[in-house]
């Protein structure tokens, strides 16, 4: 299935209103075979900022597209350009007190698994083991000539090593790691091919308008199907990659719970959606069911 290129949603002046209960939250959790579906807003608390919400990215950018990408080189040396300078801060993003509760609650066997959307790797950096990373992840690299992958960080070797000075200032930087540059930062920019074959080298995420390999979609609904209720955290839910999950679970009769400040996409299908910050609201949820403060800084 492609990713449906969905840059904006409305949200209908009949959507159900946001609460702040935990309560129903934290029976999910405690009753365990949760399946945690997170978005960019569980990041943004790490400093790396969402798509849509108060000042998310898309008021001031537009993701790369495959088609893009694919289809021109001077897309490609923009994006790489820009990539590469995002990199840098994506690097030094550390898990924040959301991260370490989802890793907490997976340690306490209440989760079945993790899915997320985003790409900075800090499930996995917080303590996470078992996430299924649905739109891929910034630190691989694939030719899309031979199929080779490779650590971004050998990429960004390479990178520096062809463009010696490059340093420009940044406007901002964006959920997918692309920084805001004008054309004249970007400048000429030396792209490097693949090591193995020469051929052009690509993250290993998806662009809008990429498909979700279906095994990995495949792996999801099966995660689905085996969860006793679904957990959101931060995703408008904008984009149907996400979207169907909630859809799929709401069909089966298996609850769907959301924690994001925004109303999102899914709003209807969901028993109940929490409009607090994510950071506190999880950690109140790991205190609820008696997990210590201490395993949720740690984890």
């Amino acid at each position: 299935m492609r990713m449906r290129p969905t840059l904006s949603w409305t949200p209908g002046a009949d959507l159900p209103p946001g609460t702040t209960d935990l309560e129903p939250v934290a029976e999910a959790l405690g009753a365990g075979g949760v399946l945690l579906l997170s978005g960019a807003g569980i990041s943004t608390e790490s400093g790396i900022p969402d798509y849509r919400g108060e000042g998310g990215s898309l008021s001031r950018h537009t993701p790369m597209t495959y088609q893009d990408f694919t289809g021109s080189a001077g897309a490609r040396r923009r994006y790489w350009a820009r990539s590469h300078l995002g990199w840098r801060t994506f690097g030094r993003a550390r898990p924040n007190a959301g991260h370490r509760s989802v890793a907490a609650f997976e340690g306490r066997g209440l989760l079945t698994g993790v899915i997320t959307q985003n790409v900075d790797g800090l499930h996995q950096a917080a303590g996470s083991d078992d996430v299924v990373e649905l739109h891929g992840s910034l630190d691989r690299v694939v030719c899309l000539t031979c199929g080779a992958f490779s650590p971004r960080r050998e990429l960004a070797r390479r990178l520096e090593a062809a463009n010696p000075g490059f340093e420009p200032v940044a406007a901002g930087i964006n959920p997918d790691g692309d920084a805001d540059l004008t054309d004249d930062q970007v400048g000429d920019f030396h792209v490097v091919p693949c090591a193995v074959c020469g051929g052009v080298l690509k993250p290993d995420v998806v662009f809008f308008g990429e498909a979700v390999p279906p095994t990995r979609v495949e792996h999801c609904r099966e995660l689905v199907r085996g969860a006793t209720s679904l957990l959101v955290l931060g995703s408008s839910l904008t984009v149907m990659s996400g979207l169907r999950f909630v859809r799929q679970a709401a069909r089966a009769g298996t609850p769907v719970l959301i924690v994001n400040r925004d109303p999102t996409r899914g709003d209807r299908e969901a028993v109940a959606r929490v409009a607090l910050p994510l950071g506190a609201a999880l950690t109140t949820v790991a205190g609820r069911l008696g997990i210590p403060a201490d395993d949720t800084a740690t984890a």
